[in-house]
């Protein structure tokens, strides 16, 4: 181990509070956004040896949270979600950038989880669709479509904001 490789514990310390606000944004819940957290690093903590020699330990935790995500998507549900869109959402200023935004977050917290994810690696973690469909197990037209209905449902709610207002 070189000086300057990170332990677990530092890398964790560093880390946590950027790895929780990301699994917020996919769960939008506090609960299930701890449950994320704490099962990602506890299967990073168990190939850390491996991992820590990785480019971006931290990009490997955020993709065992989408795969921890999609399982449970695939998994029969017990609870019912509810969806609606975002607030604003202008695709050339990166929804990365506004989700700083307190009203495009709690209208992406309304989308259905899967396609909150896929917006999210696509349009934050700047993925391809391919590698977006690997990760979330489903095909790469289902990301497209499933990118299209979440982007068109955050205009709907630009749309409607803008007339309540306006």
């Amino acid at each position: 181990m070189r000086v300057d490789d990170p332990t677990f514990e530092n890398f964790v310390a560093q880390r946590l509070p950027a790895l929780y606000r990301y699994a917020m944004v996919l769960t939008q819940n506090r609960h299930d956004a701890e449950d994320l957290v704490q099962e990602a690093l506890t299967r990073t903590g168990l190939r850390w040896s491996a991992v820590r020699r990785k480019d971006s330990p931290e990009a490997y935790v955020r993709t065992a949270m989408i795969r921890i995500m999609a399982n449970r998507w695939r998994r029969p549900r017990r609870e019912v979600s509810v969806a609606a869109p975002p607030e604003t959402v202008a695709e050339d200023l990166g929804l990365a950038r506004l989700l700083d935004d307190a009203g495009v977050r709690s209208r992406v917290a309304e989308l259905p989880p899967r396609t909150r994810a896929v917006l999210v690696l696509r349009y934050v973690e700047e993925r391809s669709d391919e590698e977006i469909a690997r990760l979330l197990g489903c095909s790469r037209s289902s990301v497209k479509s499933q990118a299209s209905r979440g982007l068109a449902r955050l205009r709907e709610a630009v749309d409607r904001t803008e007339v309540d207002h306006g």
